[in-house]
């Protein structure tokens, strides 16, 4: 009798398993995890939108002493077409990255996980008096993301810099 309960959850399990890997593989476009657009990302007043209450964010323009969502802004000297079109290019250069608007100050980026979709919002503005690009990520669903959104922004910091100085 247990032998053949467990079978069948086995049965069960595989059986979803195999679904969610069909789904995957055939899906055209957007995945179930990837989440609907926030409505309330861009600049308003010269901020990006505040970071989400889960640690799955990190904005430029959070609070110093919120350790779990501040990260330094990115250093850059030049123009604000120069600076959001520098900011585009690095992003454009990583994989699963996908340039959803591009204005003047601004720059709105989805980055999209291999395995199962989830999609993370990054953004740009750039603050020419104090020469830097303020940059916010985060992740759409979810609560944890393994440092996902830090590292992102670091590997942009990265290229960006290694353009700025060629």
């Amino acid at each position: 009798m247990l032998r053949r309960t467990l079978a069948a959850i086995l049965l069960v399990v595989l059986g979803a398993a195999a679904g969610l890997a069909l789904h995957l593989g055939t899906a055209k476009g957007d995945t179930m995890f990837a989440g609907a657009r926030p409505d309330y990302l861009g600049v308003k007043g010269g901020r990006l939108a505040p970071p989400k209450r889960t640690p799955n964010c990190v904005s430029s323009q959070a609070e110093p002493a919120d350790a779990g969502h501040a990260i330094a802004p990115i250093a850059f000297r030049g123009s604000t077409p120069e600076a959001i079109a520098a900011a585009r290019k690095a992003v454009e250069s990583m994989r699963r990255a996908t340039v959803i608007r591009h204005e003047a100050n601004y720059l709105y980026a989805e980055f999209k996980s291999r395995l199962m979709g989830y999609v993370d919002d990054v953004e740009f503005t750039y603050d020419e008096k104090a020469g830097v690009l303020h940059v916010r990520s985060a992740s759409r669903l979810g609560r944890r993301d393994f440092g996902v959104n830090r590292a992102r922004v670091e590997a942009l910091r990265s290229r960006i810099a290694q353009r700025a100085a060629a």
